[in-house]
């Protein structure tokens, strides 16, 4: 008989359930990430892995934590966000960290570097808290190769940037971005772009496109970016979907149909946006694109000829006519470097602040001044909350904070970069239900996985990356104001980065478990 008991135990076969782990998560409600609904159960952590998820699942456990009466959701993946060169300034990305997000892609809007191999080794090498991947910029690639000429690549000119978007992809690039609105993009042509998307089309790339336009010339601008996924045949994914002016608010109307049409027809398209009525860019977007060719020392003596400067007050006149405004105090400056004081303050503000005369025209000189002394970056009111609504409610949407990691206390950033997912938790999915908490969580985690490929984030499954955070559905929220910007979200009390517990009871432990992420076509031939 004993010999049976033993073969009998022995038959038996051995399975998650009983194996020992890192990390125990019990109690808590899951939301898996796909957008099915909310269930009880337990998460196991082993070796940066999930080992099991489910009711039964109660192996002993290194660190346990008790979820009870908290969501256990897959960590954020943010995917538009400006890293460069920010990095070290915070490894520990504290702002994206307790806003939920373990991952961010960046090389957003055209800027990039053009080394990806040598930027990916030195994120594994700087060891953030969070993970990073990264596009190619093209305004970087034809900086590299043209300066900031505006002008036409010459055949020789454009084979030196397919190499370079060619090695790119090869060295773990996940696509090609542009920044249509930003210098030497806006002196590009559609040919060149699609000559460029079709090299990252080869790796199985995606297209990110910070549009030509986002306001008058919206639906032309959808269009281009349709074309160039089309004729290249990638994915595309469009950037900050908005409606920028007064002028334009309601057009969300025409704009999301004409991307749900695109899906119909067969292009993979997606888009992006963040949940806030105001943009964030330099203040140069005032200025006509022509003035901005060649360098600061060439956009300073164009600024010194009293014709051209004339010229670019005209423009901007006529732009601010179009908004249905008689001053400037929709673009508030975020960070100037030569006069801090500046910081936190509209255009409108600070003329009257030089004590120049309280006329539209005399701003448009005062932001010529900050021109000629290396521009600043600023914050734009100029959309509609209906638009942003709307647009939130279109299921092939994912949320990003189109920001850097950010430093507290300095300059009056754009709040966007402390607080985008808690925003949407908060007022769009418990205050205003525009979303389902499910429905939310998956634009977060397994939408952008899918889309950026990053095959083993975005969902609390076995075998997947154990990125995971841990909130308080009820108490989450975005303490982040245009007028205070410096605060970090509440009610993420754990969070998780590849097995490493990173936030416990809301506080960071300085952990820095990231790592980064590679592109499809890294397997092709990167090293």
């Amino acid at each position: 008989m004993k010999w049976i008991f033993f073969l009998f135990l022995f038959s038996i076969p051995f399975s998650g359930y009983s194996q020992d782990c890192d990390i125990l998560i019990v109690n808590g409600k899951i939301i898996d990430g796909t957008g099915n609904n909310w269930f009880y159960g337990n998460v196991a952590v082993k070796e940066g892995k999930i080992l099991r998820v489910g009711r039964d699942v109660h192996p002993s456990a290194k660190k346990t934590i008790d979820a009870n009466g908290l969501i256990i959701a897959p960590g954020f993946i943010d995917v538009h966000t400006h890293l460069e060169g920010d990095e070290a300034k915070d490894p520990n990305a504290t702002s994206f960290i307790l806003d939920g997000v373990t991952t961010c892609i960046t090389g957003n809007c055209g800027s990039s570097g053009t080394d990806i191999k040598k930027y990916l080794s030195w994120i594994d090498s700087l060891k953030l808290s969070i993970n990073v991947a990264t596009l190619v910029g093209h305004n970087d690639v034809r900086k590299a190769v043209m300066g900031r000429a505006n002008r036409d690549a010459t055949p020789e000119e454009m084979s030196r940037m397919e190499e370079i978007v060619d090695r790119a992809m090869k060295d773990g690039a996940v696509g090609l971005s542009t920044g249509l609105i930003y210098i030497p993009g806006t002196f590009t042509k559609t040919p060149e772009i699609v000559s460029l998307a079709k090299i990252a089309a080869r790796y199985n790339g995606v297209y990110a496109s910070h549009m030509r336009d986002e306001g008058d010339s919206v639906t032309q601008a959808i269009e281009e970016a349709l074309t160039i996924g089309r004729e290249a045949n990638l994915s595309v994914q469009i950037s900050h979907f908005k409606l920028s002016g007064q002028h334009n608010w309601g057009r969300s109307k025409e704009t999301v149909p004409m991307i749900e049409a695109a899906r119909k027809a067969g292009i993979d398209v997606t888009i992006d946006q963040y949940p806030y009525t105001a943009s964030s860019t330099s203040i140069s977007t005032l200025v006509p694109d022509e003035i901005l060719a060649d360098g600061q020392d060439s956009i300073k003596a164009r600024l010194q000829r009293p014709e051209i400067k004339k010229y670019v007050v005209n423009s901007m006149l006529a732009r601010l006519k179009k908004r249905k405004l008689k001053h400037f105090s929709y673009a508030v400056v975020a960070y100037y470097a030569p006069d801090t004081t500046y910081n936190g303050k509209s255009i409108e503000q600070i003329n009257r602040m030089k004590g120049r005369k309280h006329k539209a025209k005399e701003e448009a000189l005062t932001v010529i001044d900050i021109m000629m002394n290396g521009g600043a970056s600023a914050v734009f009111h100029g959309m509609g909350e209906e638009d942003v609504k709307r647009i939130m409610q279109y299921p092939f949407n994912m949320f990003a904070s189109d920001a850097t990691i950010r430093v507290l206390n300095a300059g009056m950033p754009h709040p966007r970069g402390y607080g985008t997912n808690a925003r949407v938790l908060a007022k769009y999915v418990r205050e205003e239900k525009v979303l389902t908490l499910e429905e939310a969580i998956r634009r977060m985690t397994s939408l952008p996985a899918q889309k950026f490929q990053l095959k083993d984030r975005g969902l609390i499954k076995e075998g997947m990356a154990a990125d995971i955070v841990i909130f308080d559905e009820m108490e989450v929220k975005d303490l982040s104001t245009f007028e205070k910007p410096h605060a970090y979200s509440k009610g993420f009390h754990f969070v998780i980065v590849n097995g490493v517990l990173t936030v416990e009871n809301e506080k960071h432990l300085g952990t820095r478990a990231g790592r980064a992420l590679f592109g499809p076509g890294h397997s092709q031939g990167g090293n």
